[in-house]
């Protein structure tokens, strides 16, 4: 009896692994739907271990900028460096597409805007350095001026990015 929900975990469990997009399946449909959409993208790299980068996430879709980065980007995740026990969560090829785009050491989130083609505009590095999930005055100045570059329909309203991502002290 105890045998039979077992084996309809187990074939849950390969239906998920069989079916998992890989990071190259996941940007190309990111890319296609930039195309159709007249948007570029804005590909993260995140774990679910990542406090980070839940709150970069959280933010973009705070209601205040949600409307500016959804008519400005196709958001997509692919999931890297996750702890032993959940490597069965990484996007399959994430780690390689994260060194070739240049995340490779730059920790979590890690963040590239891309043309519909493919070609970056943009990523989380400053002088070399991954700001991440923006908090800061300056690291939040830094994300403006990379949004201001790469907004293809809607402009940046710098104000209100401020007000969601700069961290509030209590």
């Amino acid at each position: 009896m105890k045998l039979k929900p077992l084996i309809v975990s187990l074939m849950i469990l390969f239906a998920g692994i069989v079916n998992a997009q890989t990071a190259t399946e996941i940007l190309a449909k990111a890319q296609n739907q930039a195309k159709v959409e007249n948007k570029n993208v804005f590909l993260i790299f995140h774990a679910s271990w990542c406090g980070w980068c839940k709150k970069m996430e959280k933010n973009m879709d705070d209601p205040i900028v949600k409307s500016y980065f959804d008519s400005n980007y196709v958001k997509t995740f692919i999931t890297v460096q996750e702890r032993a026990e959940k490597k069965n969560l990484e996007t399959p090829g994430g780690a390689e597409i994260n060194e070739k785009l240049g995340g490779k050491d730059q920790g979590l989130p890690f963040w590239v805007i891309l043309d519909a083609n493919g070609k970056v505009l943009e990523d989380s590095r400053v002088n070399g350095e991954n700001i991440g999930g923006p908090a800061s005055e300056d690291e939040v100045g830094n994300l403006i001026a990379k949004l201001e570059t790469t907004s293809k329909n809607e402009k940046v309203n710098p104000e209100k990015i401020k007000e969601v991502f700069i961290l509030k002290k209590k």
